[in-house]
């Protein structure tokens, strides 16, 4: 039988999505306990890691997302309460709330969670693979 998959497999274009697909999939039902999509949950993570505030370029940088992907994640955020934003001079600073830390030991545990299916089904070398894929976005981004 032919795999059909295989057709764009020596493209890291069409490889690299395939790929985010497939662990998207595995996040989406990793952190679905949490309420949040994984990407507002690693956002929560980040705010929570610095409960004094954040500017959204901190956040843009720590998530390697572009700053109006960050406002919009923010948007979300904040209306569910989760977060809360204040300008402070020139800048605007991202801050949670009581609520936003507290569902900070579910996310931490979805984020496990995740590490632990992927791990399983990779082996050992996964981690390997994540900064080996980590890596290669930064050379490619810097050029």
């Amino acid at each position: 039988m032919i795999d059909r998959s295989a057709t764009y497999c020596n493209c890291l274009y069409y490889s690299a999505n395939a790929l985010a697909r497939t662990i998207t999939r595995l996040a989406e039902v990793a952190f679905s306990p949490t309420g949040l999509a994984p990407s507002y949950a690693f956002l929560l993570m980040s705010v929570n890691h610095q409960p004094e505030g954040i500017t959204p370029t901190e956040l843009s940088e720590i998530m390697m997302l572009t700053p109006s992907t960050v406002t919009r994640l923010v948007d979300r955020m904040e209306g569910k309460g989760l977060v809360t934003r204040a300008s402070e001079g020139r800048n605007t600073i991202i801050r949670p709330t009581k609520a936003g830390l507290e569902l900070q030991p579910r996310i931490k545990e979805a984020w496990r969670d995740l590490k632990e299916s992927y791990a399983a089904i990779l082996g050992p070398e996964a981690d390997e693979l994540a900064a080996c894929i980590y890596r290669t976005t930064k050379t490619l981004e810097a050029v």
